[in-house]
């Protein structure tokens, strides 16, 4: 493995040109860069107010008027699609940030100091992995109540055993290296071998793999909408517009069409990145 001296000069230009050789993942960065650019610029769009209703316009199919049509009670779609992507975007990396946050130094002290340390860690973490994810991440969310903030904790939490095991295995193959070996023979106490010389080699997958546990979180904040556990109305959400959405399947198609769609196409999207991520952050592959 690169040393980390090495890294900063030689990895970042190698993997990035090896990045941009991939197609796909070049497509999944657009796609990601395009919701994330909706979500962020919502509040300057000329869109209507996603809240507004119209008794005079219930259920309208897409016209120049609204271009993706209207709800139940007449909100515009469209622009509850581009206030929904706030949730959604938002959900997904910030479920994330709590996982990496809380998993990330657990699987470093298991993987660094072994024993009975690792023993503890790694059982807990076990236990957590038994449990499927999103029945897991239903549980935390009914238990700490409706919102999108405690949906948010919910899936960040369930997340955290992923990165705990993930992390631990990449110091277990990282510590035995010669320069971390070096470090301990000059004196350097545990916290700064651990952050200078480990830590920074166990980032790349990691970032890989919090990539693609976006588009896992992503699909999860819907799940939760859908069930009424994560964003509350009349606060636009992909999820709860297709839990309404259900309703009038026959009636008004368009209401399913377009919050599925946009699911589906940043799903797609963060899963090509982050497998272009990995392909190009890769060492074996440079």
């Amino acid at each position: 493995m690169t040393a980390v001296a090495d890294l900063p000069r030689r990895a970042p230009s190698r993997s990035w040109r090896k990045f941009r050789r991939n197609p796909a993942a070049l497509v999944g960065g657009v796609v990601v860069a395009f919701f994330v650019a909706i979500a962020v610029l919502a509040p300057l769009l000329p869109i209507p107010d996603p809240a507004a209703t119209d008794w005079g316009a219930i259920r309208k199919a897409p016209s120049m008027a609204h271009w993706l049509g209207t709800d139940e009670i007449g909100r515009d779609i469209l622009s509850r699609m581009i206030w929904g992507a706030q949730a959604s975007l938002l959900a997904g990396v910030v479920s994330v940030g709590i996982a990496v946050a809380v998993g990330v130094p657990f699987g470093l002290v298991a993987g660094y100091f072994g024993g009975w340390t690792d023993g503890v860690i790694s059982r807990a973490t076990e236990a957590l992995l038994a449990m499927p994810f999103l029945i897991l991440a239903i549980a935390l969310a009914a238990f700490l109540g409706p919102s999108l903030t405690n949906a948010m904790i919910a899936i960040g939490l369930s997340a955290v055993p992923i990165f705990i095991r993930l992390t631990r295995g990449q110091v277990l193959s990282v510590k035995t290296e010669d320069y971390v070996e070096g470090a301990r023979a000059i004196g350097l106490g545990h916290l700064a071998i651990m952050g200078r010389y480990i830590l920074p080699n166990v980032i790349p997958p990691i970032l890989v793999q919090a990539t693609l546990t976006v588009a896992t979180a992503i699909i999860a904040e819907a799940s939760l909408s859908f069930l009424g556990l994560g964003q509350q109305p009349p606060a636009p959400s992909w999820g709860s517009m297709l839990n309404t959405a259900k309703n009038f399947l026959s009636q008004a198609p368009w209401m399913a069409v377009w919050p599925g769609t946009a699911i589906f196409l940043v799903v797609i999207g963060f899963n090509m990145l982050g497998d272009g991520l990995r392909d190009a952050l890769d060492p074996r592959e440079h």
